[in-house]
This record gives structure tokens, C-alpha cells and sequence, in this order.
């Protein structure tokens, strides 16, 4: 190979800097550098590109066909005018957010078939100047994309126009640039193979015999080392990881276990959809499928091909909005999946066909339809109405949910609303978040409001703060029993609830209680309770219990009440006793 010039090794340091996906797991929103010198391999890209440009370049061999597939925002594809040969990857149509495709001027070779499925985003496709042979599929034609330019001359495809070549002609060139294996390599390759056979099978003979005996001997002295080692599981619990591996690592190796646990819960995982799915599930888009509206757009109550029930939000797009900033909220999106989440399932962008830029956003999450956790709480009927065991159990779920939302992703996301109105049940009475801070709506989704966002404007509130004074509100709401709907109730009701705490009174307690189910909570449990709402409703931010504070305690609340019914159950011990068995165990932690 020639040594490389100036202008080529500027180009490939170049290429370096704006490719840090040449590490493993490593991502870039865009690669231009069309019009360099650089190759000759296909350089090593992040999976969550954008945008790669590499035409008029140097790069020869074939295209990854295997890592291309994965890109699943790549929307913007240009190869041409390089070097390459070898099969063109028919899967890098079907991309699902992919627009533009060209492979124009190289020597890829193949047989199209008409039965390749197309992405339902692709705008253009040029194929032309390869070797290609086939049929151009059939969702390329007219008639199949009616919004795609597809250009595919001067290749050896089946078209009947007169831009194609005849077939053995794209046969000879591939067998010119060494594609296709010539006939007299062939004949060179079965005159020695008697000779090169005959050597192979005496070093085998010998590799062998060396093989065995290096085996048994090593077998030998791993049984004696195993006596004497350490468990690789002890050793690696006294290592430190946090020096060792980034933090993305941890929050990714933390959103795989996550997918994994949902995929046991039977949650599908994310995905592109198509507008034409998405129609079909709405009865394109009837009023009698329409759940509700705000200022960002319309909720719809959607049935997919395969019978699930989904619920469809759309939102309209400002069209100054560039593809770049969808793909860094849709990755977002993608991660917001768990057990106490209305969870994301995919999204599909419509476009406009005159200019190609996205003019309206539909995200798809799981229907939830057992009610709101209001409707079983302060709007509940007689027999309908959560226990308190219940109710501990929900304020655990949305919790669970908050903790996610602040650190189960990155970036974490804040300020998230909490209604108890949009807090829904599933059939078991699980708790999920069903309306929280979603990326692309920015910060005006804050504008909303829940009880704390809109009472709270100090300016040195935390984020995560805000979500604790919102779940306080729940929470006074879950023992209360009744409605909470302004900020000057609350203010009412935490009153009424500091009267209650004030003193050793038990039937003072009692009395704020919800009538449903003060005969049938613990002491302790109720205290408990009653106390981690204070302190999430306390007016300064610092002064807020962590999220983990308040899970520790719920949950501490749900082992005394547990504790509580078991023994009178049981009838060995009467309530007072247990309560004050229970209450000494906490304090001594």
C-alpha cells in the first residue's frame, strides 16, 4: 500500500475525532466527511448515528452488513462514488428511520429481489452504477412508495427501460475486480492439493499428540491451583468497580436487567411504527377512539394487529426541529420502561412529503385500564376502595416509579407532575406512573403543574424535590381519602394532619383517617405513614425527605401492618402490644 499523503492523514485523524464509536458501545450523532482521501475500511460507528457521509473517499471491501442493521436511527446513508465490492446488504432498506440511501458509483454486486421490504420513513434510494441484477423491489416501484426516488441506471437489473446493462456484463466486472473466483485460481488451487494435503494431515498427526499431552497436564495443575484459590465471586466483591468502568456503563448494564425483567412482565420491547399500523389501530384516528386532548395534541385508545390495546399520543412538531434533536429524545424515550411506568412501546414520525421534515410525533405506550388510584381512593365506592395494605403497596409502586425517573436513566428527569389522577392500576392493583416529564415537550410540560409545580417557585428548589412534594400530596390523599384538587386544600389538609400528629392521642389520628380503613391499619403503620408525608410536604426543599428515605419507611409501614394482621390472626397478642413491640424495633435501627 502507498504511504498516505498530507491531505490523507489529516483526513483520517479527522475522521477519528468525529468517530468515537471506533470504541466499542461508543456513539456519534453524525459522520460527514465526503470528499477526502480516507479509507480503506469502513470505519467503526456508534450504534445511535445519524447521519454517516462518505462519499468520494478511498473505501474499498464490503459494507458490515451485520452492524449497518442495527443502526436503528440512522437516517441519512452516502457511500458513494467509493471502492466498495462484495453483496449489497438488502436489510439496510428496511431501516426503520432510514430517508436517504445512495451506494451510487462502486461495484456492488447481487440479485434483488422484489420481495425486500422498505422502510416506511425512505425518501431516496440511488443504486446506480453497480453491478446489481434482479428486479428492483417491489416497494421501490411506482405504485408500492409513491413518496420515494428511487435511481438504479447502469446496472444489470431487470427493468426493460434500456438505462440497464445487459447481465454478462455486471458477470465479467465482478469477476474483473476479483469478486467472483477465477477459473484458472481454481485450477492452480487443485494442482497442489495432493501436496498441500499430504502436509496438512502430518502437522495434524502432530498438533495432536502435543494437544493431549499439554491437556492432561494442564488439567493437572488447575486442580491443584483450585484447592488453594479464592473464589472469583469473593475476589471480585472486594475490587472496585467504580474506577474501573464508567458510569454509562452501570446505567446501561442497569437498563439491560430492566428490559429483561419487563420482557418477563410481557412487555414488548420498543419499536418504530409504521403510520399505515397506527391507522389501522385507530380506525384512522376515529373521535370514537379519542380519549382526550391538550395544547401538545390528542390521546388515543388504539388496538394493534396482534389484539394488544395501546394508548397513542400525538404531538405536534415545530418544524424548525432538527432530526438530531428527535433522535437524542427518542433514545430517551426508548429507556422509559418499567414495572412502575406506563411504559413506552415505540414511536412513528409523519412527514411531510413536499420537503421531508417530520410534521407530527406519535408515541405508543401499554394501555393501563383499571382506573386511576382516585378512582379507588377518594372517588371510590363502598367494596371498590383500596385497604390500607393496598394503598402502602401503590404509594410503594410510585415511589419505585420516581426513584427510576431521577436515576434509572440519564439523564435523569425531574419536575414530572404527579397527580394522583394519573396514577393508574393495572388487573393486580399495580401502581404506574401514567404521565410524567416527556423529553420532547421540554420544559413547558412543567407549565402544567401538579400540586407542588405550581404552589413551589423557590429558586433554589431541586428538581427531584419537586417530585417529593407532589407524591406528599398523594400520599395525604391515600389516607385522607378525600379529593385533593388545589394548592389551598393542601395547605388545609397538612394542617389538619400536623393537629392529628400533635399529640399521643390515638383517636385524634384516627379521625383523619379515611373511615374505609381506620379500623383496619396498625397503629405504627399508620404513624409511620403519616409522618413521611409531613416531611415530604415540608415548605423548604432541603428539608425533604430522598426518595430512598421515603421508600425505606413505606416499606417499613407495610412490615408492621403485615406483622399487625398476622397476629390478630393468630389472636396471640392484641394490637396495642404489637404496635408497641413494633414501634421499639424501629426506633432501635
Amino acid at each position: 500500500m502507498a504511504a498516505a499523503g498530507p491531505s490523507c492523514l489529516l483526513a483520517l485523524v479527522f475522521l477519528a475525532v468525529l468517530l468515537p464509536g471506533g470504541a466499542p458501545g461508543a456513539s456519534a450523532q453524525g459522520a460527514r466527511v465526503g470528499g477526502n482521501s480516507l479509507g480503506p475500511a469502513f470505519p467503526r460507528l456508534g450504534r445511535k448515528v445519524a447521519s454517516v457521509v462518505l462519499s468520494r473517499n478511498k473505501f474499498t471491501g464490503g459494507l458490515p452488513a451485520a452492524e449497518l442493521s442495527s443502526f436503528y436511527l440512522l437516517e441519512h446513508l452516502d457511500v458513494s462514488l467509493n471502492r466498495f465490492v462484495g453483496p449489497f446488504p438488502p436489510a439496510l432498506l428496511s431501516l426503520p428511520s432510514l430517508q436517504y440511501l445512495s451506494i451510487a458509483g462502486n461495484r456492488f454486486t447481487g440479485a434483488l429481489s422484489d420481495k425486500v421490504p422498505c422502510g416506511d420513513n425512505l425518501r431516496l434510494v440511488d443504486l446506480s452504477s453497480n453491478l446489481l441484477m434482479g428486479s428492483v423491489p417491489a416497494c421501490l416501484r411506482p405504485g408500492g412508495k409513491p413518496a420515494t426516488v428511487v435511481l438504479s441506471s447502469e446496472n444489470c437489473l431487470d427493468r426493460g427501460d434500456g438505462s440497464q446493462h445487459p447481465s454478462p456484463f455486471c458477470q465479467n466486472q465482478a469477476l474483473a475486480v476479483g469478486i467472483v473466483p477465477r477459473h484458472n485460481e481454481k485450477k492452480k488451487v487443485s494442482r497442489h492439493a495432493g501436496f498441500i494435503a499430504g502436509i496438512v494431515m502430518a502437522v495434524l498427526v502432530a498438533v495432536s499428540l502435543v494437544g493431549a499431552m499439554a491437556f492432561f497436564a494442564v488439567k493437572k495443575m488447575t486442580m491443584e491451583g483450585a484447592k488453594t484459590r479464592p473464589s472469583a465471586t469473593l475476589m471480585e466483591d472486594h475490587t472496585s468497580t467504580s474506577s474501573a468502568y464508567p458510569s454509562k456503563l452501570f446505567a446501561d448494564a442497569r437498563y439491560i436487567s430492566q428490559t429483561v425483567k419487563l420482557g418477563a412482565l410481557g412487555i414488548p420491547p420498543y419499536r418504530s411504527f409504521s403510520l399505515v399500523e397506527l391507522e389501522a389501530a385507530t380506525n384512522n384516528f376515529a373521535n370514537s377512539c379519542l380519549l382526550g386532548q391538550d395544547s401538545y395534541g390528542e390521546m388515543y385508545l388504539g388496538k394493534l394487529s396482534n389484539g394488544a390495546s395501546v394508548t397513542i399520543r400525538s404531538l405536534k412538531v415545530k418544524r424548525n426541529q432538527s432530526s438530531q434533536s428527535f433522535n437524542r429524545h427518542i433514545e430517551t424515550i426508548s429507556r422509559l420502561r418499567h414495572r412502575h411506568l406506563v411504559s413506552a412501546l415505540g414511536h412513528c414520525f409523519e412527514y411531510d412529503l413536499d420537503d421531508s421534515t417530520v410534521t407530527q410525533l406519535y408515541l405508543v405506550f401499554e394501555y393501563v385500564q383499571n382506573g386511576n388510584l382516585r378512582s379507588r381512593i377518594s372517588h371510590g365506592t363502598e367494596g371498590r376502595k383500596l385497604t390500607w395494605g393496598q394503598r402502602i403497596s401503590a404509594a410503594i409502586g410510585v415511589a419505585k416509579g420516581i426513584q427510576f425517573l431521577h436515576g434509572g436513566i440519564i439523564p435523569g428527569l425531574f419536575g414530572n407532575n404527579l397527580r394522583i389522577s394519573n396514577i393508574l392500576l393495572d388487573q393486580n392493583h399495580v401502581a404506574k406512573i401514567g404521565s410524567y416529564n416527556i423529553p420532547i415537550l421540554g420544559e413547558a410540560a412543567k407549565s402544567e403543574g401538579g400540586a407542588g409545580s405550581r404552589h413551589q417557585t423557590d429558586s433554589t428548589m431541586l428538581g427531584d424535590k419537586i417530585d417529593i412534594f407532589d407524591f406528599g400530596v398523594i400520599l395525604l390523599e391515600l389516607v385522607s381519602g378525600k379529593p385533593i384538587t388545589s394548592i389551598y386544600e393542601v395547605e388545609i389538609m397538612k394542617e389538619l394532619l400536623l393537629w392529628a400528629m400533635a399529640e399521643e392521642d390515638r383517636a385524634r389520628r384516627r379521625s383523619f383517617v379515611d373511615p374505609a380503613v381506620s379500623k383496619s391499619c396498625s397503629e405504627e403503620s399508620l404513624r409511620t405513614v403519616m409522618e413521611i408525608c409531613l416531611r415530604c410536604l415540608a415548605k423548604e426543599a432541603v428539608h425533604r425527605p430522598s426518595v430512598e428515605d421515603v421508600l425505606w419507611n413505606l416499606q417499613f409501614a407495610t412490615q408492621v401492618q403485615d406483622d399487625w394482621e398476622g397476629e390478630i390472626r393468630s389472636g396471640d397478642e392484641s394490637p396495642v402490644s404489637s404496635s408497641r413491640t413494633a414501634r421499639s424495633s424501629r426506633f432501635s435501627r
